[in-house]
């Protein structure tokens, strides 16, 4: 990443809390527009608030199990959900209505993303297989079997021309769209520890040059995928239980940081350049 001049550190503050959701949370997604939440769970609900004033707008009812993973289309205007119920549904926004339900996984969806261009969604399942969808008509086109064990995530790159999973069998691995904007089925990269440790979590960066990756060992690694080496790792947050998400925050205006959950209810930053954690969220009173 190459040196940079100290960023000012960030000081967050709680402005408020969401209660409806009557069982754990499991994932909390903003449109791409920025003017909507979506939050999904145990309870079997997806819910969209105004970020804004915290009303609820919608409750998307459809699943009959825990929903693991929601998804923006690039537009804000179709979600696409992932469930314990082995199951994805495509809705629109506007009306709540589930437009299409996506059967083929055999086992649960922990992990789906749609394509920044939004004709595809990419799903991955405790069967070990990702799986990649016609968004619209909800047809599968092409089922990957490269990992060993449960895949933990799956994200297009900002261009859409790449794609990265990761899996508890300790790798995360790279794969590339053809011209004709299909996958090919041959991983041209694959990140592994050492320790080969699951990797709970992996998404790429905004320029697609690097992948962060959470491990159950409590780091976070920013690997440079082409030359397939690590650059930074993050460390002082809990991970060794549960599949974390984490991110990056870049703007010009706040600067540049990792930031990432933890099961010691707090919610960590660090400075993306020199790795030290520059803040500590409080005020969850669950992992």
């Amino acid at each position: 990443m190459g040196k940079a001049k100290p960023q000012k550190p960030p000081q967050y503050e709680l402005k408020r809390t969401i209660h409806a959701h009557n069982n754990a949370i499991a994932v909390v997604k903003f449109s791409p527009c920025g003017s909507w939440l979506a939050s999904a769970g145990w309870d079997l609900q997806i819910k969209i608030w105004n970020p804004i004033n915290g009303k609820l707008e919608k409750t998307l009812d459809g699943h009959t199990a825990g929903v693991s993973d929601v998804t923006w289309s690039f537009d804000s205007l179709y979600l696409v959900s992932g469930s314990d119920d082995k199951t994805l549904k495509t809705w629109k926004f506007s009306s709540g209505r589930c437009l299409k339900t996506l059967r083929g996984h055999d086992d649960i969806v922990v992990c789906c993303d749609f394509h920044p261009e939004s004709y595809l969604v990419v799903s991955g399942s405790y069967d070990t297989t990702i799986k990649l969808w016609n968004a619209k008509s909800g047809v599968c086109q092409k089922t990957i079997y490269e990992h060993t064990d449960k895949l933990t995530a799956v994200n297009f790159s900002f261009c859409g021309s790449k794609l990265v999973s990761s899996s508890l069998d300790g790798s995360c691995k790279i794969w590339y769209l053809t011209p004709e904007r299909e996958i090919s089925g041959t991983c041209s990269h694959t990140l592994r520890d050492e320790r080969n440790e699951c990797v709970s979590f992996a998404k790429f960066s905004p320029n697609g040059k690097y992948v962060l990756k959470s491990t159950k060992d409590s780091t976070i690694k920013l690997w440079d995928y082409i030359n397939e080496k690590q650059s930074k790792t993050y460390e002082g947050h809990l991970n060794d239980k549960y599949f974390i998400f984490a991110n990056f925050s870049v703007t010009d205006q706040d600067g540049k940081w990792i930031v990432s959950g933890s099961e010691d209810h707090h919610v960590y930053i660090w400075d993306i350049n020199s790795m030290e954690i520059v803040q500590v969220l409080k005020g969850h009173k669950g992992e």
